[in-house]
């Protein structure tokens, strides 16, 4: 008699993975409730700032408007200003308000040159609180 000899084929068990895995985390998501439940939020009582406090009541004073046109006239409240005229609108409007600000607004074909000859009168009249203002 013969026999054959039967071959089996040495293979690894194969491992199924999935439910494994699905128990693993049903455990998981079992711990971060139970865990979420059994903290207590504590919280410290801390008076906190309030809005109404921080909030500067002092209103700002509108600020005085310098323009140079494209011809590179000086206007001041839509009239033409020179040097002189610059500086005693300029003294003037710092006595009124010591905390205002002046705004340079110049035309944008106008060369750099006359606006930086400006800030130079103004400068020299001992303002310090000018602001370029653009388009």
């Amino acid at each position: 008699m013969k026999f054959k000899a039967q071959s089996r084929s040495s293979q690894m068990p194969e491992l199924n993975l999935l439910p494994m895995m699905d128990v693993i985390l049903t455990i998981l998501t079992f711990f971060i409730v139970v865990s979420m439940s059994l903290t207590k939020f504590q919280s410290v009582d801390a008076s906190l700032p309030s809005a109404e406090k921080g909030v500067n009541q002092e209103t700002p004073p509108d600020p005085l408007v310098i323009g140079i046109t494209r011809q590179g006239q000086v206007m001041i409240d839509t009239t033409t200003a020179n040097d002189t005229q610059i500086a005693q609108q300029v003294v003037g409007y710092f006595q009124k308000n010591p905390k205002g600000n002046i705004i340079l607004k110049a035309d944008k074909s106008l060369p750099y040159e006359k606006v930086v000859q400006t800030l130079g009168v103004l400068r020299d009249i001992g303002s310090d609180r000018i602001s370029l203002a653009i388009e």
